[in-house]
């Protein structure tokens, strides 16, 4: 319920309000937090659901204090007593009147006449008033802000401020009755505080408590400052842990101040095993990645660290035998994950051979295929997955973000090999952060991929012989005397238990593995990132004629782009495609130098555009200007004919001059700054025909062909 003079806090902005009236379904309140406040109307309704829904709290009275007369000065009393006279015979009398918003500034005005104070007086007293209680001490002036509030103070040798009490009357007193209407404060602040990323400690949520709740609140030089209550008027920090306690929820703590992911990974409670989830081996495997803690130097050099490589395993959920393992520079990625699939059907006494490491079938005899294979949402959501799904009949888990417990089986082992690794292994990660002088400890690297691979294989086998602590064993197992070894465990199962092993060709496996894509046939051959490919079965079915444009799937492996590999429609086998002879400077070329060239070369294509519009302006422009100056030219022009017949009909022999001329001028002449030295010829005159100009000659020449030919047609219309 709701009652008059009760205090409330909004919850989102510590807002505290005061009920001075009720009427009807109408309350009145003021904000108690203000220097000057009038009073609001409010729906009594609307009250009661924000204390239904926690957006209010009902709090303790700040200013309901016990205080005797003989506590105060006379000056306190008398200053009191005068403001409450004015109260009980100027503002009591018109307390309808000034509640209300219309009407309340000209009842103000008349009851400034009537008394004779300042506007500002009577609003004041009539703030204090309603604020403080409405009662006659809300009257008493606010000594106990004064004192020279943050000036540096002179102190004697004897203790000043009020004395430590020990008890009250010989009763010790360390809080207040802890009600409900408190517990709800509580958790209100345990909410906002507590449960957020800001981890605050429990004695900083207490301290919010207090704050918020449990001090008086006023403002200097601008701003809100706080003064906690008496210790006899507030909850004290035991209180408040033993309640904290009491009705501690750890989950939702952590969830709120940590993460929900951090709960489950961390803190929830491990009631199962993974083993329940399966039936017997190659039922569930676990595929995992992780970078080791380890440096490695190149196999050309042993000079060069090139880094730390990836370990990929793949485990028996049933029997935690090791089933297929990659240790490479891919990844963690889809290529890297490929690899170890690729080894899991892979023949271990072949593929420890490679490693110079003799072992039998019986030593790891794992080439199978799953039913159900656990991975991270990263490298199994592409779409290289369909093919294991659709065409191997497995089935993809992923795990949730965050959440390796969910794969806690290969994790585990991760942490074993990481461990041994730096026991054993020079160039060892020993600690996250090195001190100032320690020794870079990745200077000591000395093995190279293969030498660690190698390493990492011997692990394996031992872990494939070595007893699994705490593993659930069955009751059958036992009266077989069987050992929980991962190699056991393989055995019986396959033996006892139904299992869904399966296997499957190598190159098949592949197939499905490898990244798919989208391929062109063309006049030019199969286009696939811009390069070129052909085939036999292309040539043979004419396909760069007959299927010219069309595109086909095809498979490729972007580490080795010399070849790509078209799927057979029945799915068994692939079409070879080899690199054509444009697109054989690629060959070496992974994918993703192949893009990088592409897009390089786009972009210098890009910048080059820009200018080309430029320039294509310019030349434009250039053009036009000629071909103005030549229509100039023409309209200047001194030899006009008289006919379009005599114009087209001297094309040939005006041409003929025109080569004359341009071949003076196109002639080479290999010593032109030889000077020809002149020959005296006695017995001539000095100016024969041979010394008449060139020009002269050559036209004579022309105009007695032109005669003739004229005389000719002449004689022929004749």
């Amino acid at each position: 319920m709701i009652y008059i003079n009760q205090v409330f806090q909004y919850t989102a902005d510590s807002q505290r309000i005061r009920i001075i009236e009720i009427e009807e379904s109408y309350v009145y309140v003021v904000n108690i937090d203000t220097t000057s406040a009038m009073p609001k109307r409010e729906l009594f309704r609307h009250l009661e659901i924000e204390l239904e829904q926690g957006e209010l709290l009902m709090i303790s009275d700040p200013f309901a204090k016990a205080i005797l007369d003989e506590e105060l000065t006379s000056v306190q009393i008398s200053k009191r007593d005068e403001d409450w006279l004015t109260i009980e015979k100027f503002i009591l009398p018109n307390m309808k009147e000034l509640l209300k918003k219309t009407g309340r500034e000209a009842k103000i005005l008349e009851i400034v006449a009537d008394s004779g104070l300042g506007k500002t007086k009577v609003k004041k007293l009539l703030s204090r008033y309603w604020q403080r209680g409405m009662n006659k001490n809300a009257m008493l002036p606010d000594y106990a802000n004064s004192g020279g509030r943050g000036k540096t103070k002179k102190l004697s040798n004897d203790k000043v401020g009020r004395p430590r009490r020990v008890s009250v009357n010989g009763e010790y007193r360390s809080g207040i009755n802890i009600t409900d209407d408190i517990k709800i404060q509580f958790e209100h602040a345990i909410n906002k505080y507590y449960r957020k990323a800001n981890n605050y400690s429990l004695k900083d949520v207490y301290h919010f408590i207090l704050r918020d709740f449990y001090s008086d609140r006023y403002k200097e030089n601008g701003e809100v400052q706080y003064r906690v209550w008496e210790t006899n008027r507030i909850p004290s920090y035991h209180q408040f842990y033993y309640w904290f306690k009491k009705n501690e929820d750890p989950k939702k703590d952590i969830e709120f101040r940590k993460s929900a992911k951090d709960y489950e990974l961390k803190h929830r409670p491990i009631l199962s095993s993974s083993k329940i989830e399966t039936n017997g081996p190659g039922t569930r495997f676990q595929i995992d990645a992780t970078i080791a803690d380890i440096y490695i130097v190149s196999s050309f050099d042993v000079n060069r660290i090139i880094g730390r490589p990836v370990v990929y395993a793949i485990i028996d959920v049933y029997s935690r035998i090791v089933t297929g393992i990659y240790i490479g520079l891919e990844g963690p990625s889809w290529l890297g994950a490929m690899m170890a699939l690729d080894n899991m059907v892979t023949n271990k006494v072949e593929f420890c051979k490679q490693y110079d490491i003799d072992i039998t079938e019986e030593q790891w005899p794992t080439h199978h295929l799953p039913e159900i294979i656990i991975a991270d949402r990263g490298e199994f959501e592409g779409y290289a997955v369909a093919g294991l799904i659709n065409n191997l009949n497995i089935k993809i888990e992923n795990t949730t973000a965050y959440r390796g417990d969910l794969k806690g089986i290969v994790e585990r082992k991760f942490r074993t090999i990481n461990g041994k690794v730096k026991q054993k292994a020079p160039g060892a990660i020993q600690k996250e952060y090195r001190e100032r002088g320690d020794r870079d400890y990745r200077l000591d690297a000395t093995l190279n991929l293969k030498e660690f691979t190698t390493l990492i294989i011997t692990m394996v086998l031992h872990h494939n012989h070595k007893i699994i602590d705490k593993y659930p064993m069955e009751k059958e197992m036992v009266t077989d005397g069987i050992v929980p070894t991962p190699i056991s465990l393989w055995n019986w199962g396959i033996q006892n238990r139904k299992g869904r092993l399966r296997t499957v060709d190598r190159n098949i496996l592949r197939l499905n593995v490898l990244p798919r894509g989208k391929a062109t046939i063309s006049r030019a051959g199969i286009k696939f990132k811009n390069l070129l490919y052909g085939s036999k079965r292309a040539m043979e079915e004419q396909w760069y004629i007959k299927l010219k444009n069309k595109s086909i799937d095809i498979v490729y492996d972007p580490r080795h782009l010399e070849k790509i590999y078209i799927p057979n429609d029945h799915g068994i086998g692939y079409e070879t495609c080899i690199l054509l002879e444009p697109s054989q400077q690629y060959k070496l070329d992974f994918l993703e130098e192949v893009v990088f060239q592409q897009q390089l070369r786009n972009e210098l294509e890009e910048e080059e555009r820009s200018k080309q519009v430029q320039l294509t302006i310019n030349a434009d422009t250039m053009m036009e200007q000629i071909i103005k100056a030549a229509e100039q030219k023409k309209k200047k022009g001194l030899y006009q004919p008289t006919s379009k017949r005599e114009k087209l009909a001297s094309i040939r022999d005006n041409k003929a001059i025109e080569k004359e001329a341009n071949r003076q001028y196109e002639k080479f002449d290999l010593s032109p700054n030889v000077a020809v030295q002149s020959t005296e010829v006695k017995g001539f005159p000095l100016k024969t025909k041979l010394e008449e100009p060139l020009e002269k000659k050559q036209s004579s020449r022309l105009m007695e062909k032109l005669k003739r030919k004229r005389d000719e047609e002449f004689e022929r219309d004749e």
